[in-house]
């Protein structure tokens, strides 16, 4: 039963007074980091600021004691804005409750099952391409906030929006303007020159100071919602509607979807950067009970935080513990400091979000994917315009169900029949492994089978422990058959993850689907063109040349 134990247990038996300290200083700064933070998202959302942080509190405090990574920050985040708005605008907040607890259970179901890894089956395109959108669906509902506009009702639907916003530009405010433009400025003037100093809370105190003693007749939360409540969240069973429960079916499983894939992303982000590796089992029975708790305070749908958790680890997060004290941070605040919300702008909060809708949107991925033919292209894009224009679920559904199309084809395309020939035998001399000698300064591993999302994870097998392996290795593509985006991103990521260890990478053998692709994405950049070979016996040779580059004591200790 170890393995399924939540992190927090793990870490008891070597905690110390330094780790303490370490996970102290770090999940105090993460917890204001988290605040502006919190009620942006739960505002965005159509609800009142507190509910954001009634969230990140008993969320981030429960998914930090049960998860199963050692520095995952949990919350509310940018991905469940537009979904929590929709459901709130057609089913009331009792019905987002509802929702969100059968998204737990959902979450507890995969976490119990062993069905974790299952969120694997995600293309790349389907995740860069709902993300996109909701990027764009996020900052454009900060557009009214950021400029003051007089506008009472901003409509859902994404044209019309745009339309209404359009009608009423005129209706700006010079005041709310200047603090939203100033705020984006502070921010990213932070970012750049002073990264150790969370530029959020600069900007929203700043704008905060300046709104309380000039007196300037902006929005605030206090205008809006009357500030925000002080003391302890108050425990509240939600009204359960079961006619709504087949209708809120789908929207609790994109719910639990997206919570499943940001708090796995964000972990793995987290291993990377701690050279950790999480339980995904565990961590989504972690979300599961915190999304089935949440609501019962009055919060949101919560999953992991991917730039809270890295600000967490920078910080000098070590175990579990930073996460609960992030959380208790926040409690702190709501107990001690609420009642001086009520001067905070909303055009802070608006710059705030753009900020985060800029960060999550992964635009630099959008030319990457355009390089890998239009396969892969009609995925990202078909569900990009159906999460803008027309819903999430929507989005997700479509989208898998043409990635299993695009799998089909891509799979039967690379299926064929020839005739042996005396040239074809002659040509596989080269490639073949049995009449070669591998060296004690290179290690061959191979790939057999189409090499598509759903797969690419065996690849960690290889760098695991990465410490035991030589300097360089060879990766024989012989035997597979198609590759996709997905795969070339996770073989992009092996090959930095060798080159950050000092080691090279050597590709041979790759046939003309793959060889196409790896064309396509330019994957000379992370290897170099020398370092792709045409069979094993070029590549052995290539070993060789890069052995002899070596320095002396070091070929002594392999030889």
């Amino acid at each position: 039963m170890q393995p399924w134990f939540p992190r927090s247990f793990q870490c008891l038996k070597d905690y110390n007074a330094s780790k303490f300290v370490s996970d102290l200083i770090a999940g105090v700064t993460v917890g204001l980091v988290a605040l502006p933070l919190a009620m942006a998202f739960s505002i965005a959302s159509g609800l009142s600021p507190q509910a954001g942080i009634y969230c990140a509190v008993v969320t981030g405090f429960l998914i930090s004691l049960l998860g199963g990574s050692n520095t995952q920050i949990g919350g509310p985040t940018g991905a469940f804005v537009v979904v929590v708005a929709g459901i709130v605008g057609k089913y009331g907040v009792d019905g987002l409750f509802t929702c969100t607890m059968m998204a737990g259970v959902l979450l507890v179901i995969l976490g119990v099952t062993g069905m974790g890894t299952a969120v694997k089956f995600i293309p790349r395109p389907i995740v860069v391409g709902f993300t996109n959108g909701i990027a764009l669906l996020i900052a454009s509902t900060q557009i009214k906030d950021f400029f003051g506009l007089k506008l009472d009702k901003v409509p859902g639907e994404f044209i019309e929006k745009m339309e209404a916003l359009a009608t009423h530009a005129s209706t700006f405010s010079v005041e709310e303007t200047a603090i939203g433009v100033i705020s984006l400025c502070v921010i990213l003037l932070f970012v750049k020159f002073v990264p150790k100093v969370p530029g959020t809370i600069v900007a929203l105190f700043g704008a905060t100071v300046a709104v309380t003693f000039l007196n300037l007749n902006v929005e605030t939360i206090g205008t809006r919602f009357g500030g925000i409540p002080s003391g302890l969240p108050t425990l509240h069973i939600p009204e359960f509607h079961w006619k709504y429960v087949r209708q809120l079916l789908s929207p609790a499983i994109t719910v639990a979807m997206l919570g499943s894939i940001e708090s796995l992303l964000s972990a793995v982000v987290a291993d990377r950067m701690t050279k950790d590796k999480h339980n995904p089992n565990t961590e989504l029975f972690a979300q599961g009970v915190a999304n089935i708790i949440s609501p019962l305070f009055g919060g949101l749908p919560a999953t992991g935080a991917i730039a809270r958790t890295a600000t967490s680890i920078r910080s000098g997060a070590k175990t579990p513990v930073a996460g609960m004290i992030h959380a208790l941070t926040l409690l702190m605040v709501l107990l001690v400091a609420a009642p001086l919300a009520k001067n905070i702008p909303l055009a802070a909060l608006a710059a705030i979000l753009f900020i985060v809708a800029y960060n999550m949107g992964e635009w630099g991925e959008i030319p990457e994917i355009l390089k890998l033919g239009k396969r892969d292209v009609s995925v990202w894009a078909l569900t990009f315009l159906l999460t803008v224009f027309a819903d999430l679920t929507v989005a997700v559904e479509f989208g898998m169900i043409l990635a299993a199309l695009v799998f089909i084809s891509r799979v039967a395309l690379t299926t064929t029949v020839s005739k042996v020939t005396a040239d074809y035998l002659k040509q596989g001399w080269q490639h073949i492994l049995q009449d070669k000698e591998i060296p004690s300064y290179a290690a061959i591993f191979r790939i057999h089978g189409p090499f598509l999302f759903g797969s690419t994870d065996k690849l960690d097998e290889v760098t695991s422990p990465i410490e035991d392996l030589p300097p360089v290795v060879i990766l024989r593509l012989r035997n597979m058959t198609a590759i996709d985006a997905t795969g070339l991103q996770a073989l992009e990521m092996f090959a930095d993850k060798l080159k950050d260890s000092g080691r090279v990478l050597i590709l041979c053998g790759a046939p003309w689907q793959p060889q196409r692709m790896i064309k396509r994405a330019e994957f000379e950049r992370h290897v170099g063109e020398e370092n792709i070979c045409e069979n094993v016996e070029t590549a052995l040779t290539r070993a060789e040349a890069v052995y002899r580059t070596l320095p002396a004591s070091a070929q002594r200790n392999l030889a």
